[in-house]
């Protein structure tokens, strides 16, 4: 089966195991993921099948949302609940306070990687590193905050939904909170609510798709790449087809005169999905970017 799941990984599992679930309940081993979770984490993975694989790096960018929760008054080396204790403070602050202070961070922001993560220094993943008592020196990275509110306090536990820029570390935004607050603060729970254009309503768990299979309704959650990968449409005749197919690149004087640079999906006459194409710059070529085999 090729195609995209919408899938809501549950807690505890990490987004190498999640993924290798889901290619049993389909029964295929090829898959892939358009962005990990951390085992704390839940919520949105969109899980390419079989030859979509080879699709996942064409998907277009998108601000990912989340809703997390944050304990006030502690700090870990992991900067989430799980870590090892490295501060513990009192805590006094008002809802007031602790709202200004989240809003203070909407907007272009410089944030600093966090040591447990999947980032390399010299080859070596961070937190491999970490695991060893190791810590490097990181570059900050700006990454942009669209939207973020304080959704909930109660007593020092607050939650957050935040709207933010790929490559986005919540644990570090939390962690950035706390110090703004001068009490420090863990994230407790973390939920990805949207992720490549897709809402966490759309999403299904790993329970829920063995139950489809059961049903035998298990197609219903695999959508077919072209339908989840959207660029503009150019459809082709059938000798275009077979040329493209087979990696050859089209003169767009052939297929109704230029059109603008970018990525095109392209259909045969009888409206069957071939590939991705990509016009180049000087809008004399439709070349071959990825074919599809399915």
């Amino acid at each position: 089966m090729t195609g995209f799941v919408l899938l809501d990984k549950e807690e505890g599992m990490s987004s190498f195991l999640a993924a290798k679930k889901l290619g049993r309940i389909f029964g295929t081993k090829k898959v892939g993921h358009t962005g990990t979770l951390d085992p704390l984490a839940t919520g949105v993975m969109v899980i390419a099948m079989e030859h979509a694989t080879r699709f996942i790096e064409l998907i277009s960018d998108h601000d990912k949302a989340y809703r997390a929760r944050f304990l006030l008054g502690r700090t870990t080396d992991t900067l989430d609940i799980t870590g090892k204790i490295l501060s513990e403070r009192e805590v006094n602050v008002s809802k007031d306070e602790a709202e200004r202070a989240v809003m203070s961070f909407q907007g272009d922001i410089m944030q600093l990687p966090p040591m447990y993560s999947a980032i390399k220094k010299d080859g070596v993943r961070l937190y491999d590193l970490a695991r060893q008592g190791i810590e490097v020196e990181r570059e900050q990275r700006a990454v942009h905050i669209s939207a973020i509110s304080l959704t909930d306090m109660s007593e020092n536990e607050c939650e957050i939904e935040v709207c933010c820029s790929k490559g986005t570390y919540i644990r570090s935004l939390i962690s950035d909170i706390g110090e703004k607050l001068d009490t420090g603060a863990v994230m407790t729970s973390l939920r990805r609510i949207k992720a490549n254009g897709v809402s966490i309503d759309r999403c299904h768990t790993l329970s829920e798709l063995e139950k489809m299979k059961e049903e035998g309704r298990l197609e219903d959650a695999l959508l077919p790449v072209d339908s989840f990968i959207k660029y503009p449409e150019i459809r082709v005749t059938a000798p275009q087809a077979k040329r493209f197919s087979n990696g050859g690149g089209l003169d767009t004087d052939r297929f109704g005169g230029k059109k603008d640079p970018g990525f095109y999906n392209v259909y045969s006459p009888e409206g069957r999905f071939l590939g991705i194409g990509e016009i180049d710059d000087k809008k004399t070529e439709l070349r071959v970017k990825r074919v599809f085999v399915g």
